[in-house]
């Protein structure tokens, strides 16, 4: 059983900063844990916009604070997420994130992320691995 809070995460290498500058993410359940999926909690920042491309990942997002205008890229269409709303990038489909009030969301990846991941020039995460034990 494991047990681990967000604020243990703080400072740690768990607790990533993306390099653009647009959202920080604490990641409480990771590759290394190996469970099949990744957890994170992301806050992107009011007034920034991110667009991403999760090639090699499925991910699900629950929104538990802010608000933001999601633009789905395959369809041209644009949703509002606010608290209680999630989407589910079941198609990997690319997509911008126009943040209106910093957005709190927790966030399920599969396959597990490992921490090391930030957006490429695509939007993408590249698929990492942890290695196998022996």
């Amino acid at each position: 059983m494991i047990v681990r809070s967000f604020k243990d995460i703080e400072g740690t290498d768990r607790h990533v900063r993306a390099a653009s500058g647009t959202w920080e993410s604490k990641r409480i359940v990771l590759a290394q844990e190996r469970v099949g999926f990744s957890l994170h909690e992301t806050i992107l920042y009011a007034g920034t916009e991110t667009s991403m491309w999760y090639a090699n990942h499925i991910e699900a997002v629950v929104c538990v604070e802010g608000a933001a205008e999601l633009t789905d890229h395959e369809t041209g269409r644009t949703h509002t997420i606010t608290p209680g709303t999630m989407y589910l990038l079941d198609g990997h489909e690319r997509h911008t994130l126009r943040v209106k009030e910093d957005f709190r969301c927790i966030c399920v990846f599969n396959p597990p992320v490992t921490g090391r991941e930030d957006h490429d020039e695509n939007g993408v995460y590249p698929l990492l691995t942890e290695p196998e034990e022996v």
